[in-house]
């Protein structure tokens, strides 16, 4: 058996561990931007883990732009400096799971800022789709069923028209996470059906006015209840 057998259960962990035995790899073979790591399977008889974990590490150092995979060709060293990618890395392995009020603060002041652009860039096309969203949610809330993935949509929809791309991303990575905690407790009665289609028409017609600050203020209004939420979460 090998001396650096991964003998930890935690997935995180052993994503955390890999990753830091490829930035010790990098930095032991001095790899600069460009240069190619051993192949996934080469990578993962060395650290003696299963290709599916080596596979997951990489991925995730892609998410932060370290390494970049070319089909058929592999996996190198992103354009980044050894020393700034070691200090990447070291926040990464040391980075805290993600708790439910946090990715609602977040997340909060990402729709402050999107529904604002929204309302000051969008297009004829952009209300459009923000409307088909909107009525899409309607429907659903109005039969009382519960409408969470249509509510997704149609921030989404609000974030795609706010014409950033960095943000429209940041929203795409983080709203799915809130959703899926927020539906394991989430009890709507009759009154709140009818608040929540007054909010998001209210976040609409502001959009559609191309009122920048009310479409700001509508939306804080919006997530007082996720807000309070989180906060007992």
């Amino acid at each position: 058996m090998k001396s650096d057998t991964i003998k930890i259960k935690d997935n995180t962990e052993i994503q955390n561990i890999i990753i830091s035995k490829i930035r010790d790899f990098i930095n032991l073979k001095n790899l600069e931007p460009g240069d190619k790591l051993p192949s996934q399977r080469v990578l993962s008889e060395k650290f003696n883990v299963s290709r599916h974990h080596i596979k997951e590490a990489i991925d995730k150092l892609e998410f932060y732009e370290l390494l970049t995979t070319i089909p058929q060709a592999g996996t190198f060293v992103a354009n980044i400096g050894q020393i700034a990618l070691n200090g990447i890395i070291e926040d990464i392995v040391t980075l805290e799971e993600q708790d439910f009020k946090s990715l609602v603060e977040t997340r909060l002041m990402l729709e402050a800022k999107t529904v604002y652009l929204a309302a000051e860039r969008r297009t004829d096309e952009d209300l459009v789709n923000i409307e088909n969203a909107l009525n899409a949610y309607k429907v659903k809330h109005l039969s009382k069923e519960v409408a969470i993935q249509e509510d997704l949509l149609f921030h989404l929809a609000i974030a795609k028209a706010c014409g950033n791309s960095t943000l429209n991303a940041l929203m795409l990575q983080i709203t799915p996470k809130i959703i899926t905690e927020f539906e394991k407790t989430r009890v709507c009665h009759e009154d709140d059906f009818i608040k929540e289609v007054k909010n998001h028409e209210a976040i609409f017609q502001a959009i559609k006015d191309q009122d920048t600050k009310k479409a700001q203020r509508a939306m804080e209004v919006h997530f007082e209840r996720l807000v309070k939420f989180s906060e007992k979460y």
